[in-house]
């Protein structure tokens, strides 16, 4: 019953960080999963079971607070789905720890990327609005897929920098759209699980647990990401993905608590902006009013 307890608190924590950063669920969850001894493709499974219900109700979350493009939905979760159920039937046979490094490297330069980019400069509004094409979603979603299934996460860490750095979307409908389409990832990452391994490994009670503990922060976590500027939740989400794939390539804690450091002064500095933006834009229609020559 402890575990039990332990796994819905691990899935609210998770769920309430993945609505509202666009990732870490299943990040977290495997993490957990697998220091508890369950093999790589059952920790997988089990997640990618339980994300079947959570991402339903964040989709339904996100889509009643206005955060979802249904196109882009489409566009990158249908790749997405054909990508995880391959993944899903490979992990059973491979090893996935050689590209593991490369995954990181890349991750994290995306998120140095979005860091710096929304920290500095806020949200990019020279393409905000233009559409997002198959040609770039389709790819994004069929490589993030796989890689989701393979690794027990890794539909939001790809997915999410990739459309924050296009400057196209508002960080809320990215994370919206994200966590909207990757239910399709998990329902096709499940049904490749299931053709792969049936349910050996898989504990019915802990799927259960986790999804309990994501349906109840999946509505909060949607409410939370219409509320946080753009361009703190960019930091956000910047920093999440930096810290996140930087142990794997960072041995040094030092250096790992520097980048702790380095995230929190980014964050800090963009509510410092953001609120002087604020400011800025209410003081203006003020100043309009006042007559010429007081």
């Amino acid at each position: 019953m402890r575990t039990l307890i332990l796994l819905a608190l691990a899935g609210l924590g998770a769920q309430l960080v993945d609505g509202s950063l666009g990732m870490a669920y299943g990040v977290t969850s495997t993490t957990l999963l697998l220091a508890l001894g369950t093999n790589p493709a059952a920790a997988s499974a089990t997640v990618h079971l339980a994300e079947i219900g959570t991402t339903l109700m964040s989709g339904a979350a996100h889509w009643r607070f206005g955060n979802v493009d249904w196109k882009v939905v489409g566009r990158i979760g249908v790749p997405g789905a054909v990508g995880a159920f391959l993944g899903a039937t490979v992990l059973s046979r491979l090893s996935t720890e050689v590209a593991k490094p490369v995954m990181s490297a890349i991750l994290l330069g995306l998120g140095v990327y979005v860091l710096v980019r929304f920290t500095l400069r806020g949200l990019p509004e020279g393409r905000l609005g233009r559409p997002l094409g198959r040609r770039f979603l389709a790819p994004l979603g069929l490589v993030a897929g796989f890689l989701d299934a393979t690794g027990g996460g890794g539909w939001g860490p790809v997915g999410t920098p990739a459309l924050l750095a296009s400057g196209r979307m508002e960080p809320r409908r990215v994370i919206g759209s994200i966590d909207t389409s990757e239910f399709l990832v998990a329902v096709a990452a499940s049904l490749g699980f299931l053709f792969s391994l049936g349910s050996q490994g898989i504990d019915g009670m802990w799927v259960a647990a986790f999804l309990l503990g994501g349906l109840v922060a999946a509505p909060l976590a949607a409410w939370l990401v219409r509320l946080l500027p753009p361009r703190v939740l960019g930091s956000a989400v910047g920093g999440v993905i930096v810290v996140t794939n930087a142990r794997t390539l960072l041995p040094s804690d030092v250096l790992y608590a520097a980048l702790y450091a380095l995230w929190a002064a980014a964050v800090a500095y963009s509510v410092r902006a953001h609120l002087k933006e604020r400011n800025a834009a209410a003081a203006e229609p003020a100043e309009e009013r006042q007559p010429v020559g007081t």
